[in-house]
C-alpha cells in the first residue's frame, strides 16, 4: 500500500523510542527526524523521506536503540518498494526480519515478510511472494491480528492477479475489503478497492472496475492519500479506456501522471505510461503510442519488472504489425510469449498466444476460457485490459 500499512500513531512511536534510549537529549533529536520521515511519507513525499529515514536510522544506531532501527528499516524497506528499487527494498525487509528474529517479535518478522512478499511480487516472483505472505497471515491469525490477516489478504489477491488467478484474486480482495471496512481502515479499503477495479477490468467486467476505482477515488480524496488518488485516477483512466471512452481516458491519466512525477514513483507511473500509450494506439496515434511503450519499458527495466515489460513488447508488436512489418511484430510477440512462460503468467501468455494466431490466420480465443474471462480478441488494435 501507499505509504507502509501498519501505522500506529506517530507519538506512540516516539514515546516507544524514548523509553528504550539511554541518552534522552540525543534520543529526542532523533526521534524528531522519524518524526519528519513520517509526516512526509504520509504526504507521499518519498524520495525526501527515504533521506530522512537513513539519517534517523543511523543516529537509532549509534545509540543502539532497536526499537528505532526496527521502525527505521521497516519504512526505509516500504519506502524503497514505492519508488521501484525493489533490491534495496528486499535488503532492509531482509535486515528487519533478522532484527525482529533477535528480538523474538513474531508480529514484526510478519510485518517485514509481508513487504518482502510485496516486492518480489512487483519483480514478478509471484510463487515466493504468495509463501512469505501466507506465512505472515499464519503469524497474524495466531495473534488475532485482524489487521494483518486483512493486509495479507489484500497482498496475495495482488500476487493471484499476477499469477492470472483473477477470479480467485477477486474473492481475496472482497474479503479483505469486508476486514478493513469492519475496522474503519480508509487506506486499506481504498487498496482493496482498486484491487478490484484491476481485477475486474481483466476479467472483462469493465463497468464494474469503474465503480470500484470510483468509490476508491472518493476515499483517497477524502483522507488526501496523494499516491493512492493517482492510482485511482490510473485506474479510472483504464475503465473509460475499455469503454471506448479514450478522451476520459487520456484526462485521468494526465491526472495520474501528474501526482505521480510529484512523488517520485517509478513503478505506477511505468504502467500509466503504458495505458496511455495503448489509448493512442488505440485512436491510431501509433507514433505517440510508440514513444510511450519505449518509455514505460526502460522504467520497467529499471524497476525489473517482467510483466510490465511483456505488455510494453505487446504493444509495440502491435504497431509494427499495423505498419506491415510483419517479422518484427512477431518477435515481440514471441519475447512476450516466452517471458509469460518464464514466470508463469498465464493472462499475458494468453494475450501473446492468441494475438499470434491471429498472425498465423485464425484467432484462437479458448485460452481466456480456462480463467473464466471474459475478454476476447477481434482483431487489431487489440484494446487489452
Amino acid at each position: 500500500m501507499g505509504k507502509g500499512w501498519r501505522y500506529n500513531s506517530l507519538e506512540a512511536v516516539l514515546k516507544t523510542t524514548k523509553q528504550s534510549s539511554n541518552n534522552l537529549e540525543k534520543s529526542l533529536e532523533i526521534d524528531n527526524i522519524l518524526y519528519h520521515a513520517e509526516k512526509l511519507r504520509e504526504k507521499s513525499f518519498y524520495p525526501e523521506s527515504l533521506r530522512l529515514f537513513k539519517k534517523a536510522l543511523k543516529g537509532y544506531t549509534k545509540i543502539c536503540d532497536r526499537d528505532g532501527i526496527f521502525h527505521c528499516t521497516l519504512s526505509l524497506g516500504d519506502t524503497y518498494r514505492m519508488v521501484g528499487n525493489f533490491d534495496l527494498a528486499s535488503k532492509s525487509y531482509a535486515n528487519t526480519i533478522e532484527l525482529a528474529k533477535k528480538i523474538k517479535d513474531s508480529i514484526k518478522a510478519a510485518d517485514a515478510k509481508v513487504g518482502l512478499g510485496l516486492s518480489l511480487r512487483a519483480e514478478g516472483k509471484w510463487k515466493e511472494a504468495i509463501k512469505l505472505i501466507r506465512k505472515s497471515r499464519k503469524t497474524y491469525q495466531r495473534k488475532g491480528d485482524k489487521q494483518g490477516i486483512a493486509f495479507t489478504l489484500w497482498a496475495e489477491a495482488g500476487a493471484l492477479r499476477i499469477k492470472g488467478n483473477i477470479i480467485g484474486a477477486i474473492k481475496m480482495f472482497k474479503k479483505s475489503y469486508k476486514i478493513f471496512k469492519s475496522l474503519k481502515d480508509i487506506q486499506g479499503a481504498g487498496y482493496c478497492l482498486c484491487g478490484l477495479g484491476g481485477t475486474s477490468r481483466i476479467a472483462g467486467r469493465f463497468r464494474d472496475s469503474l465503480k470500484y476505482y470510483t468509490s476508491a477515488h472518493r476515499l483517497f480524496s477524502d483522507i488526501k492519500d496523494i499516491f493512492g488518488t493517482a492510482y485511482s485516477y490510473c485506474g479510472i483512466g483504464n475503465a473509460h479506456r475499455m469503454r471506448k471512452d479514450y478522451k476520459s481516458a487520456l484526462a485521468n491519466f494526465a491526472k495520474a501522471i501528474r501526482l505521480y512525477k510529484r512523488i517520485g514513483d517509478r513503478v505506477s507511473y511505468s504502467y500509466t505510461l503504458w495505458s496511455l500509450g495503448t489509448t493512442y494506439k488505440m485512436i491510431g496515434n501509433l507514433n505517440k503510442a510508440r514513444d510511450n511503450f519505449i518509455k514505460a519499458m526502460l522504467l520497467f527495466k529499471k524497476t525489473k519488472d517482467p510483466r510490465g515489460m511483456i505488455y510494453c513488447r505487446l504493444g509495440l508488436g502491435e504497431i509494427a504489425l499495423l505498419k506491415g512489418k510483419k517479422a518484427v511484430a512477431r518477435r515481440h510477440f514471441l519475447a512476450s510469449l516466452h517471458g509469460s512462460m518464464k514466470n508463469s503468467f498465464a493472462i499475458e501468455g494468453c494475450h501473446a498466444t492468441t494475438i499470434l494466431s491471429f498472425m498465423n490466420g485464425k484467432i484462437d480465443n479458448t485460452c481466456y476460457n480456462r480463467p473464466g474471462l471474459k475478454l476476447r480478441f477481434q482483431g487489431l488494435p487489440f484494446n487489452i485490459p
